[in-house]
């Protein structure tokens, strides 16, 4: 499975991809967000993403907005990477349209089985679509 990672900062950058590397994930990597919203419409998109919530050109709210008024046959599923973890930023994030959110700085554990929970409702989704 593809997975694009948009974050502008380079440390967290490598360590997001060395995470989903060893797990034997390819990654797309992008630094800022109209560069992940670009990639999200291409026709071969990541079916999961990781985006930053403060990023240069636009944010990770405004991706997963745009994202979600695209209304896609197959959206990506969006997990919301931040160090905002106030309950109000994290309903924020959800009801913009967010799948999932997680806070920095971010557990590798974690992380890989909120990617888990992703890969198999993509999964699911695209066994569905294909009935």
């Amino acid at each position: 499975m593809r997975i694009l990672i948009a974050e502008d900062d380079f440390a967290s950058r490598i360590a997001l991809r060395g995470v989903l590397h060893k797990n034997g994930y390819e990654v797309v990597v992008t630094s800022n967000g109209a560069e992940a919203l670009e990639t999200l419409q291409r026709d071969d998109a990541p079916r999961l993403a990781i985006l930053d919530w403060m990023m240069p050109a636009m944010d990770g709210l405004e991706v997963v907005q745009q994202v979600r008024s695209l209304k896609m046959k197959r959206p990506p599923y969006l997990i919301l990477l931040t160090a905002k973890d106030e309950k109000s930023d994290i309903i924020a994030g959800l009801n913009a349209g967010a799948d999932d959110y997680l806070a920095k700085p971010f557990d590798p554990g974690e992380l890989r089985a909120r990617i888990e929970v992703g890969r198999r409702l993509v999964e699911m989704q695209d066994a569905l679509h294909a009935q």
